[in-house]
């Protein structure tokens, strides 16, 4: 499915961002997991947009983003897309890579940032220690490097339904949906090109810095480390809170879309 007709594009210094604005009321920005894009948001755009100002954003990299050709950080263009949006500050949702990003953002330019939410998601210099899911990332990145997209869209899959419980045991409609936003991703990508990304380091030293309202929620099948460090975030950051959904993984917004909308919307109702 193509929805490049619902999106508008902010021309950053390194190449187009390409982005969803929807609504109107307080601004809330969505920032997808690595791999996927914007779509992975379908549920939560119109529950949200009913009473908000929603922009759903694709980062550098991803979707209909432009790839890098410099040396960037994601928090970075969050900001300058904000900015040229007059849309600070807002609450940044995060899922997996995209927690991370509302994360470093949150850190780097509060003055832009009113709250996070991380779901499925830590610090940005996270690292597995899980044995099973440190088998599953070492797969992927081989699987990736070397072209195999087949071997690591599997894997990408596999993973997605978390340590516990094979993909087979998610609706099939989810995914197709991974599967088609991922393959978009990697057909903009060639096997061993640069990476530009520039990973921000000890992270977890500036979290009890991040003076803004912050809600984790993930999925209690999802991988034990992770689920670890949610907890250590919420209750590391002056205010801080956790949610557990049950019988979901790595993406709870997926799996029980509702659930999660009405979690988010009680945690907005809030600030």
């Amino acid at each position: 499915m193509t929805v490049a007709s619902e999106l508008s594009f902010f021309a950053s210094a390194d190449g187009d961002i390409a982005y969803r604005d929807t609504g109107t009321g307080d601004p809330v920005v969505l920032l997808h997991a690595g791999y996927v894009d914007h779509r992975l948001f379908e549920a939560q755009i119109p529950a949200l947009a009913a009473g908000h100002r929603v922009i759903a954003v694709d980062v550098r990299g991803h979707g209909w983003t432009a790839n890098a050709t410099e040396p960037f950080r994601w928090a970075d263009d969050l900001a300058c897309l904000l900015r040229h949006l007059d849309a600070g500050p807002a609450v940044l949702v995060g899922v997996s890579m995209g927690g991370a990003v509302a994360g470093d953002t949150a850190m780097e330019y509060p003055e832009l940032v009113r709250a996070i939410v991380l779901s499925g998601a830590s610090v940005s210099d996270f690292q597995y220690t899980h044995e099973t899911t440190r088998k599953v990332v070492a797969e992927s990145r081989r699987t990736l490097h070397s072209g195999d997209i087949e071997g690591w869209l599997k894997v990408f899959l596999d993973s997605s339904a978390g340590p516990f419980r094979p993909a087979e045991e998610l609706d099939p409609r989810i995914l197709d949906h991974l599967r088609e936003m991922a393959l978009h991703t990697i057909a903009k990508h060639t096997p061993g090109e640069r990476d530009w990304h520039v990973p921000m380091a000890d992270t977890w030293a500036r979290v009890p810095k991040i003076d803004v309202p912050v809600l984790t929620v993930n999925g209690t099948l999802d991988s034990p480390d992770l689920l670890a460090d949610a907890e250590r975030y919420a209750d590391t950051v002056p205010d801080g809170r956790s949610v557990l959904v049950e019988g979901t993984a790595h993406f709870p917004n997926l799996e029980r879309p509702q659930e999660f909308n009405a979690i988010l919307l009680d945690f907005l109702r809030g600030l």
